[in-house]
């Protein structure tokens, strides 16, 4: 599918299909083409569909990158076609779980939300917001949704804002505050007769729109690309031009987290690292018809990881693994300085 397709024209049965092909082709990226596959089966209606392809995940024998994310798309997919309670038991076992990436909480929140279970949604948004942010300098892109859907449901609830709303405002760009896109009373104006309410609404739902229009022209993260110790001795000792761009692998690990600090500092968000393979970057080189030889070629095969669903946000949730795969914690490791 062209990334210009208008989304009414698009055949979600036929794209599920093709996305399963390339699935198959491409088994390093499975997971994330099959979880786009049950996305499209999700909007053509096969509800049904979707949820085999979600146990075709999770039966997996190779294991999951982010089983947590897989369970809580099909506990959203399930509720919609009447499996309420397989749904929340399953939204259950995601909270209990605890998982490290906000996008399961935002999506098990999400689906509390459209039920009408404000007060259950309410509480899953505050628990992923205070696992992920607690001790966290700066909240990473990734938790934004989270912190504005929290906010959201809590105006609903008429809640007062506490430290997270105020958080929430202050990531919030728009020239609408969240406080009057998340007001309640909205609905009422769209039947009002009355030209300024309505024109005010209509400004509410342009800043609504550009918001939704930024969150969709970054779909995946600006990505730094790495190389495990292994795989970068096997890319110079086959590409000896690239020796310059890597002069040691100490200095390569040492380059990225500089680089990633420096895009940080400079305002830049959703930042992630892709690790490389020789195999994959000599397939990407080919299929651009250039030399894997060619340095010029690193930051679009970087890109191209990304775009895959290969990229592992920066930086590191609270207590994870450093990123450069010593098995340290992030904050003894790279993260030392930016933890001080």
């Amino acid at each position: 599918m062209r990334p210009d397709t208008p989304a009414e024209n698009v055949d979600h049965p036929a794209e599920a299909a093709r996305l399963e092909r390339t699935a198959g082709r491409y088994p390093e990226d499975a997971e994330a083409l099959l979880l786009q596959a049950a996305a499209h089966l999700e909007l053509s209606g096969d509800r049904p569909a979707a949820t085999a392809l979600y146990d075709s995940l999770l039966s997996s024998a190779d294991g999951l990158e982010n089983p947590h994310l897989v369970r809580a798309l099909k506990a959203s997919n399930l509720w919609e076609y009447g499996h309420e309670a397989e749904a929340r038991a399953i939204i259950e076992g995601v909270r209990s779980a605890s998982p490290r990436d906000p996008a399961p909480w935002v999506i098990v929140a999400e689906a509390l939300e459209s039920h009408d279970e404000l007060e259950q949604a309410q509480e899953t948004f505050t628990e992923g917001a205070r696992l992920l942010l607690t001790d966290v300098p700066e909240p990473p892109y990734s938790t934004h949704p989270l912190l504005f859907g929290r906010h959201r449901v809590r105006r609903m609830l008429g809640l007062p804002h506490d430290d997270l709303d105020t958080l929430a405002d202050t990531l919030h760009s728009m020239p609408i505050s969240l406080d009057e896109l998340h007001d309640p009373k909205r609905v009422w104006s769209l039947g009002s007769d009355n030209p300024a309410e309505l024109e005010a609404e209509i400004s509410r739902l342009r800043a609504e729109l550009g918001a939704y229009r930024e969150a969709l022209s970054r779909p995946f993260p600006v990505a730094v690309l790495h190389w495990t110790v292994a795989e970068l001795e096997e890319l110079v000792e086959a590409y000896p031009t690239l020796a310059e761009e890597y002069p040691s692998h100490e200095e390569h690990l040492a380059t990225i987290e500089a680089s990633l600090r420096e895009l940080s500092a400079s305002g830049t968000p959703n930042l992630g690292i892709v690790t490389g393979t020789v195999p994959s970057y000599e397939a990407f080189a080919a299929s651009e018809g250039a030399s894997p030889g060619d340095a010029t070629l690193l930051p679009q095969y970087a890109t191209t990881l990304a775009a895959r669903g290969r990229a592992v946000g920066w930086p590191p949730q609270r207590g994870a693994v450093c990123w450069c795969g010593s098995g340290q914690p992030y904050g003894a490791c790279h993260g030392v300085e930016q933890q001080g």
